[in-house]
């Protein structure tokens, strides 16, 4: 049987705790909630820091003149700048400055990615052209086949198109404003529990995560989803503050388009959360249960409406389902983008994982240690150490407190979400990019932000500051293994951060007997160091652009998939798929990233190599001659714009030509589609070059069965698609049964159709069948 808890004396100690927090001077004035505070409100909360829940107004007012008083309201830019009338001074304009760097920061050379993703950049093109495009995320205004996620993450960057027209701007400046409103939601999230410096904290160490920086800068589901799961936590802990139903059903709704973004890996938070309300929230049992039931209704209607459309839309007019075998959305959901992430067995997809327990496969090692490898650790793994110290720290500091106590249920919020979000991306034996990362970014950062602060409270227990130290002492340990495995990037910093981290925590252990400044000196000495490692591979990242399918922040050879360094992007484990990124350079060139090496590949130029494709850079792209491996690879402005290794234009888009963008545009609205090429990567840079659509066969991979043979034999004879582009896609590899559609038109259509090359691009002239055929 459970009780509500009595509230009654928190309240009004609350009261007190709050206006104290604003109260000038004092280090805990300007650290957190007041220690002298924290004693007022203890009661039965069982710890002596921070406001309580019910000191927390849902949403308070700023001071207003009572109707008829005669007095103006106060104005609303100055309620903007003052803020929350219980937090200190500095608080807003504080949590202001942080919004705006992060904006100039995120900014910063956004354009120096161009297209970016070139996958998704086609899809916008498309959708800003098309509302049917737009409703299902087809990768061509045309609708012949969609990308293969739900089209949610696609919709801001479409509509911003659609707006202020097609540029590497309109298609990267919502995912910025993303990463800013993430910031302001990690901030308010720890802020209303704990105080605006836990906040300020959370927010700075998410916007200076590496991987972070990269993400809300491209054009990946990942900005989107990372948005949507810190609304969903952050909703969940309202709902623990209060008991109000309507912050469940807020959170379903959350987590509902966050599945329309990234379909399943949405769903990874909730086992955590559900288990968290059902066991602490301020409300009986019963009624739990019902909230419960009512936000996963509130989910399927926000994620399911755009299923059962697509569902039971006629497949024949709409496009094919990118990514799926059998046209199902559902089968896409549940297999490729599903389950088969979980045991690496994806029909269609490029690569098999490698097993659990330490396994190595195509897409990296799995095992518990996979968050922290040269492969993953640069981009997330910074702070995670300390985040785990912390986090321990913060629920034996909560151990005594009631069912109900908020501090505790923030801690085991974000905390379940890291750990169970962390454990999957572990073991996962699919396909794995270290840009995946980005979800756990949040969960560290608010981590960070509350056990930070309250253990600074508690610096007078001996054991609070010899663990606050300890965690100071394992950023600074791990920052410097992290530094060194880039041993020739800024040499110095790795050795600054060690001394100056070790440094730091031996003043937070003495930091109760130090004076104000001396403290002060102390933490800021340890917080500096534990982020100036994430800090400077943030700007190495923003300071480049990214380009591809599989993208890696830092500086190059941060990130290594097995065997060879990757130009900022790094080779997969074993060579395939494939080497890194392009970077392009502020004045428009490209310069290739070194390309990992695996399956008898050379790092450079060369013969050999699985799947290699034939390489040459051209017009403004410095390429690299990359010859063998499996049919289908494009050269030249026809082919792989250099860089990015890979199938023949599966992980990077082709270097169009502006002699073949002129021949491809020449009466191009005359057909359907101006030009058809297998895989959407080799498709998406005609497009984007042409402005017109362009079919990718077989979707990303081109393994996908659509269209058939005899579909596409429809399509010529009918004149819909004029020319057919030689190279990309997956060629000859993948399962038997959806490599045939690709293989077998491409066949047909060199067999049959009259060759044009301009440059060293070859095109089919679906229009001038060879004589005989």
């Amino acid at each position: 049987m459970t009780t509500q808890p009595d509230t009654s004396t928190d309240a009004v100690a609350g009261t007190t705790a709050d206006a104290s927090t604003s109260r000038p001077g004092g280090l805990s004035s300007a650290v957190g909630a007041g220690s002298t505070a924290g004693t007022q409100v203890s009661g039965s909360s069982g710890h002596s820091w921070g406001p309580p829940a019910s000191a927390l107004p849902p949403e308070p007012a700023p001071p207003a003149a009572a109707p008829g008083s005669g007095e103006p309201e106060e104005p609303f830019f100055r309620r903007a700048w003052r803020g929350r009338p219980e937090d200190p001074r500095w608080a807003r304009p504080a949590l202001l400055g942080l919004l705006l760097a992060t904006a100039v920061l995120y900014l910063y050379n956004l354009s120096a990615s161009g297209y970016a993703n070139s996958f998704y950049s086609a899809a916008v093109q498309a959708g800003s052209q098309s509302w049917k495009a737009f409703f299902f995320g087809s990768l061509d205004s045309a609708n012949a086949i969609t990308v293969d996620k739900p089209p949610a993450s696609l919709w801001p960057m479409a509509l911003s198109v659609r707006i202020f027209g097609l540029s590497s701007w309109a298609i990267l400046v919502p995912e910025v404003l993303m990463g800013v409103a993430t910031v302001g939601v990690l901030y308010a999230a720890v802020r209303r529990r704990f105080s605006p410096a836990a906040g300020l904290i959370a927010g700075a160490v998410f916007a200076l995560t590496p991987v972070a920086a990269l993400m809300f800068r491209f054009n990946n589901p990942d900005a989107m989803l990372a948005l949507l799961m810190t609304v969903t936590v952050y909703c969940v802990i309202r709902g623990l503050e209060d008991g109000r139903t309507k912050w469940l059903v807020w959170a379903g709704v959350a987590v509902g388009f966050a599945f329309l973004a990234k379909t399943l890996q949405a769903f990874l938070i909730l086992p955590p959360l559900a288990v968290l309300y059902a066991v602490c929230a301020p409300v009986r049992l019963r009624k739990r249960f019902a909230q419960l039931g009512l936000s996963a209704v509130a989910m399927v209607v926000a994620g399911g409406w755009w299923v059962a459309i697509v569902e039971l839309w006629p497949a024949s007019s709409r496009p094919y389902i990118g990514g799926s075998q059998n046209n199902s959305f559902l089968e896409l959901t549940f297999g490729y983008n599903g389950l088969g992430r979980i045991n690496g067995d994806e029909t269609g997809s490029v690569g098999g994982g490698g097993g659990g327990g330490g396994g190595t496969g195509q897409w990296g090692e799995t095992g518990w240690d996979r968050m922290f490898n040269s492969e993953i650790g640069s981009q997330i793994s910074w702070l995670l150490p300390a985040a785990l110290i912390l986090l321990v720290a913060g629920i034996v500091l909560t151990r005594r407190a009631k069912r109900t106590d908020l501090a505790r249920g923030s801690f085991l919020a974000w905390g379940g979400a890291l750990l169970m979000t962390t454990l999957v991306f572990s073991y996962m034996a699919g396909i794995f990019h270290q840009y995946y990362t980005v979800a756990l970014a949040p969960y560290i950062a608010a981590v960070i932000g509350m056990g930070a602060t309250v253990l600074w409270e508690e610096r007078g227990r001996v054991w609070a500051s010899l663990t606050l130290a300890g965690a100071v002492t394992a950023s600074a340990a791990w920052g410097y293994v992290l530094l060194n495995r880039t041993s020739d990037y800024l040499p110095w910093l790795k050795w600054l951060v060690l001394v100056g981290g070790l440094a730091g925590a031996l003043g937070l252990i003495f930091a109760g007997r130090l004076g104000r400044r001396l403290a002060l000196a102390a933490v800021a000495l340890s917080f500096v160091t534990a982020v100036a490692g994430p800090t400077a591979y943030t700007l190495s990242t923003v300071n480049t652009g990214h380009t591809g399918s599989i993208v890696t922040a830092g500086p190059s050879g941060a990130s290594m998939m097995g065997g060879g360094p990757g130009g900022g992007g790094g080779g997969m484990r074993g060579g395939f798929p494939g080497g890194g990124q392009n970077q392009q350079n502020g004045n428009g060139t490209t310069q290739n990233g070194q390309q990992g090496g695996g399956m008898g590949r050379p790092p450079t130029g060369g013969t050999g190599g699985f799947p290699g494709g034939n390489q040459q850079g051209n017009g403004n792209t410095q390429g690299q001659n990359q010859q063998g491996g499996m049919p289908g690879g494009g050269t030249g402005d026809g082919g792989m714009g250099g860089g990015g290794g890979g199938v023949g234009g599966l992980l990077n888009g082709a270097t169009v030509s502006s002699k073949a963008r002129t021949l491809l545009s020449k009466n191009a609205d005359d057909y359907t589609w101006a030009a058809a090429a297998v895989g959407s990567q080799n498709s998406a840079s005609y497009q984007l070059a042409t402005g017109k659509p362009v079919m990718a066969i077989g979707g990303f991979n081109g393994t996908d069965p659509s269209p058939t043979l005899a579909q596409f034999k429809k399509y010529v004879t009918d004149g819909k698609v004029h020319y057919f582009i030689s190279g990309g896609g997956m060629g000859g590899g993948g399962n038997s049964a959806t490599t045939s559609s690709s293989s077998q038109i491409s066949s047909w259509v060199t067999a049959n159709f009259k060759k044009v090359t301009v440059g060293s691009a070859t095109f089919y002239d679906l229009t001038q069948p060879t004589s005989g055929s």
